[in-house]
């Protein structure tokens, strides 16, 4: 299943410049999703992570994977921020990062449900530009409803 823009935006709360999904290109409900970020020299944080040797930061490429796990989540319970619920990203253990990210970099986010109980969600994520790793953790979600 392919998600573009429009339809990431129905599945998360998030917005520009915070928004860090481009595009879905694979997604198996309770399983597993594969998702896109193409990061350009345009994203506000470049003019100060660095100015001379711009590099993504690492907590937004955490964010990034997060994002993507809160779609698989969303899709998976079939419930949606517009319905009141929200996915906070609750905790992130045995994050590594391997490979700076820069601007051309198109950022592959990959997640995998290693378990999910009471809105309570872990999932197994790495982040590759091309076939390079460049972070890796395991990430914990807790869906929530919002009053």
């Amino acid at each position: 299943m392919i998600m573009d823009i429009n339809q990431i935006r129905e599945y998360l709360p998030h917005r520009y410049p915070f928004l860090l999904v481009d595009r879905v290109m694979e997604i198996t409900i309770g399983e597993s999703i594969v998702a896109y970020k193409n990061v350009s020299i345009n994203e506000p944080f470049f003019n100060g992570h660095f100015p001379h040797h711009p590099i993504m930061p690492g907590v937004l490429i955490i964010e990034a994977m997060a994002q993507a796990c809160g779609i698989l989540g969303f899709k998976t319970v079939n419930k949606l921020p517009a319905d009141g619920y929200v996915y906070y990203l609750v905790g992130s253990d045995n994050v590594r990062f391997k490979r700076p990210v820069m601007p051309g970099d198109q950022l592959r986010l990959e997640a995998n449900v290693i378990k999910g109980k009471r809105g309570i969600w872990k999932f197994a994520c790495r982040a590759t530009v091309g076939d390079e790793l460049a972070c890796e953790a395991e990430i914990i979600c807790a869906e929530r409803k919002v009053a």
